[in-house]
Order: structure tokens, then sequence, then C-alpha cells
């Protein structure tokens, strides 16, 4: 499938930066908060790990494998509004079926975070009745970059803090400028050992909870210090979890459409082919001039900004004609390459690029794709697949 063999070669960028100790991969600081992290975890109340819904199984947190499962760690999937919906519900159902305790979450949904935090307490409430030694609890969240681990921190601090103002307990000030010992007075119950990873490592350490006491531990995001398979590196490369430099923008946008054209997405974007015509025709009634003046007028304003919402349209309908009429076979390698090929050169207009782009074309329709992708505009994708009669590996 010509999408394995974009993601062997992507893969195979991944691995070599992996393995040049220059690169940044695995540098000292990553490796300094990988041990302080691993020396925490036994003294921490919960583990969250947080995962991306695009990639549940690609984005495991590997430093959790040396540690024994338990009640006591989460597996979160965060940025379920960016994956397909019906995908994540399997991908629970799996977890749960091989008694992993796994919820989903979109980290900047207030009504899913809340609902998120209920979850949190009444587990802290039922540790509480086996371990009544503290009136602390202390949850760490842990992951791979860029799965959206300081956005929920930090949205659970919001949520807690107005659930707080609302029962009239305490608010927690998330703003202190307190320093030395007086920092941590506030913390009353909380191993100091815990804190000096949040001093050292980390961004922030947050109240999220009262009655009782709970407190979220931020982490940073640490990569595997190993190479990796070369399908989950091409992953962890698309979703944002590897900076792009490492691997390449275009080639990360080739890999994009490689998925794109093989999915069901597009093709919710058939109704677009149409609406190009009616809105042309409002535009010229409302225009007595011919709608190209107001055309001119949107690319001077807005020539630059590819989020706007026309624009967007424009790339879809273009990513949905150049699929939808090709006639080659989207199985075989070089045929798809071409359809690529075609549609960097339509997204060229589509994004109102100019002509004269010359060698930066691929570059700059590759960052402009890339955004729209990562930001949910051009649909919804997982892609890692459940394992179909597979055992449950052990160390997940």
């Amino acid at each position: 499938m010509a999408t394995a063999t974009f993601a062997r070669r992507l893969g195979a960028f991944v691995k070599s930066a992996a393995a040049n100790k220059g690169s940044g991969w695995f540098g000292p600081h990553m490796a300094a908060a990988s041990r302080a992290i691993v020396e925490r975890i036994p003294l921490v109340d919960f583990i969250l790990e947080i995962r991306d819904a695009r990639i549940p199984m690609s984005s495991e947190y590997e430093h959790l494998r040396q540690f024994p499962s338990s009640l006591r760690r989460i597996i979160v999937l965060n940025k379920m509004d960016l994956a397909d919906r019906s995908k994540t519900q399997e991908w629970m159902r799996y977890f749960q079926e091989h008694n992993k305790i796994c919820y989903g979450i979109n980290s900047h949904n207030k009504d899913n975070v809340k609902e998120f935090l209920n979850f949190l307490q009444a587990r802290v409430r039922e540790l509480k009745k086996i371990d009544q030694s503290s009136y602390t609890t202390t949850i760490m969240l842990v992951g791979i970059p860029n799965v959206g681990k300081s956005a929920l921190a930090n949205s659970l601090h919001q949520v807690g803090r107005i659930s707080a103002a609302e029962g009239k307990a305490e608010a927690f000030n998330s703003e202190s400028t307190a320093r030395g010992d007086e920092r941590y007075q506030q913390f009353e119950g909380v191993n100091p050992f815990f804190f000096s990873l949040c001093v050292l490592h980390t961004r922030s350490i947050e109240k999220i909870g009262s009655h009782p006491n709970i407190y979220v531990l931020d982490t940073p995001g640490v990569l595997p210090p190993e190479n990796l398979d070369v399908e989950v590196g091409a992953k962890l490369a698309l979703t944002g979890a590897i900076e792009d430099y490492l691997v390449g923008e275009c080639e990360l946008a080739r890999y994009f459409l490689a998925i794109l054209n093989l999915s069901n997405e597009y093709k919710h974007w058939a109704n677009l082919l149409g609406e190009e015509d009616d809105r042309s025709s409002v535009d010229y009634k409302a225009n007595p001039l011919g709608s190209s003046e107001l055309d001119m007028r949107r690319r001077k304003q807005y020539a630059t900004d590819h989020t706007q919402d026309f624009v967007v349209r424009d790339v879809r309908r273009t990513l949905f004609e150049a699929v939808s009429s090709f006639e080659g076979n989207l199985e075989n390698d070089e045929e798809v390459v071409r359809l690529i090929n075609a549609q960097f050169l339509a997204l060229r207009d589509a994004f109102r690029l100019p002509l004269e782009s010359g060698e930066n074309l691929c570059y700059r329709v590759s960052i402009k794709l890339l955004n729209l992708y990562r930001t949910g505009r051009l649909g919804h994708y997982t892609l890692d697949s459940v394992p179909r009669n597979a055992q449950y590996p052990t160390t997940i």
C-alpha cells in the first residue's frame, strides 16, 4: 500500500535522527527529566499517561514499562476531537477489555474537562477508603512530547479553581510569586521529594481539587531513547511529537496526503463542488460589478491567512476534486506520487501562493497543509488500528 511506503520512508528519517546524537533527539535535558520522573513515580498516588487519541498505541510512554500496571495508572486519550470518534471508542473498549483504565478527552473542552475532573475525584475518594494515611493526593502527568499534557493540566486547574470558588472553598492562586520555602507552605502533606521535579525539570504543579486536596504535576515530554519502529516514528512525526525539521515538512505533507487519499474523509466535501458556483451567483447579485472584484478584495485582505474559512473550503474542494477525478490506481506507489504532485500544484492556488514560489512551493504548501491537518480542519484521522485477534502487550 502506498501509505506504508511513505511511512517507511518517513520512518527512516526518524530513525536516522534518533541515531544521530547531535540531532537533539534525546539530549541531556531529556535524559535528566526522564531519570527524575522515573524516580518519583513510586511517590505519587496516581499516574495519568497522556496519549494522543490519533495514535493510541504509538504514543505510549515507554518509561512506564518498567512499572507494573495498576488501578492507580490511567491512560488518557487526549485530542480526541482530532481523531476518528468511532475508532477512539474502539480503542477505549480495547484497553478496558484488557483491564486498563482509559478515558478519552478534549483538553480544550470545558465540559469534557469538568467530567474528567469528577472522574478523578471519584477515583481519589475510592483510594482514600483504602489508604487514609494522607489527606493530600498527588497526580503525575507523563507522556511523550506534544500530547497535550500542559494543556490538560492547565484546564484541570482552571476548572478545579472555578468549582472550588462555586463551592465557597478557598481558591488556589496559580499566579503566586512567592519564593523559597513559602512557595510550598500551601502544599501541606505533599512529599518534598515530589517538588524537586517541579523545580528542576518541569513547568508547573497545580491544585485541581479540594476536599480532598488534589495536586497535579505536569512533566516534560520525553521520547524513547532507542531507535523507533519506522511506522511508529512516521506517525509520531506526522502528529507533531517530533520536530518537523528532523524529517522535513514536505515529506510529512506527502505522507498526510497519502493517508487522506485512501480515507473517506475527503468524500464529506462533495457538496463543496456546487457551493463555489452558488456563492459566485450570490456574490454577483450583491456586487453588480462582478464577483471577481469581491474575490480580489478577499485575496488582498486574507492572502497570507490560510485558516480563514473560505480558504479552508477551497483547500477541501481542491483535494476532493483531485482525488475523485483521479483515474489511476491508489494502491500503486508511482501513481499515488503522481496524484500527490498534482495536489501540490493545485494547492498553490487554493492557498493563494504566488506563481513565483519556485523551489519554496513545496515547503510553503506543506506548512499550511500540516497546520490544517493538525488542527482538525481537514478531517479526523486515527492512524493506529486496533489489533484484531491479538494478545494485548503486557508492557503497554
